[in-house]
């Protein structure tokens, strides 16, 4: 996203994560979990090949023993649209926040737009419904919509600043569609059950529903962590994509 204010908006229909700090493998549910049978013994698994005991990461999977899956850390700078964040802070236990603030900087005008591949239509009932291809006609119209909007709304914002009035006032007028940033801290529990709510897979034993635009933010996150913890990862799809 551009660092520049004042000029022309700029309309994205992708959302961006950066990994940019982790404590975290599959050995750290290990040691964890092999203090409650071993104690000090325990340490040992610090060095351990974490291939040896997947076993007992599926079995602490299989059985919700949640806690070993705690004792790590994955830190992600996420770029996104303001709405994401609104549905994202939501998940509080085990999540740590801090966003980019329009009452401190003055904001970029940087907006979303959906692609071409983001269904529009919506059929059914609320809790049985699905999204369906928008037609080009609806996909026109939305694009030019949001980018009169956008580009109005950020006049606004501007002629306030212009006229002395101080930031945290004049963001008022910005809409949801505006891209923030923000950093975003959690353990592989925390993440497992966001995963569970935020992504659409059809190895889920309890169907979520998500609205697209957080789970292409949660699919970026997912790839970033099964590289780290591999085995936690292939044990959280065995079971069900239910976070223990």
């Amino acid at each position: 996203m551009s660092d520049e204010v004042g000029s022309a908006p700029q309309f994205r229909s992708d959302v961006s994560v950066e990994l940019v700090r982790s404590a975290a493998a599959d050995s750290d549910v290990i040691w964890a979990a092999r203090v409650s049978t071993a104690g000090e013994q325990s340490l040992e698994a610090l060095q351990q090949d974490p291939e040896k005991s997947k076993g007992l990461i599926n079995f602490l999977m299989r059985d919700r023993h949640g806690t070993p899956f705690e004792h790590n850390s994955m830190t992600f700078f996420i770029s996104a649209p303001i709405f994401v964040f609104r549905e994202f802070h939501r998940h509080r236990s085990g999540w740590s926040y801090n966003e980019e603030s329009g009452r401190y900087r003055e904001l970029a005008p940087v907006f979303y737009v959906p692609g071409a591949e983001r269904k529009l239509v919506q059929q059914g009932r609320p809790g049985r419904y699905e999204f369906v291809e928008g037609t080009p006609e609806q996909h026109k119209v939305v694009s030019a919509a949001m980018e009169s909007s956008y580009r109005a709304s950020y006049q606004a914002y501007l002629e306030m600043l212009e006229a002395g009035v101080a930031r945290e006032v004049a963001r008022a007028v910005l809409p949801v569609g505006l891209f923030s940033s923000m950093y975003a801290t959690c353990n592989a529990r925390s993440l497992m059950h966001f995963l569970s709510l935020r992504t659409k897979d059809e190895r889920a034993s309890v169907p979520s529903f998500p609205q697209r635009e957080i789970e292409m933010v949660a699919e970026q996150m997912e790839a970033k962590w099964a590289e780290l913890m591999p085995l936690t990862h292939a044990a959280f799809n065995a079971h069900g994509r239910v976070a223990p």
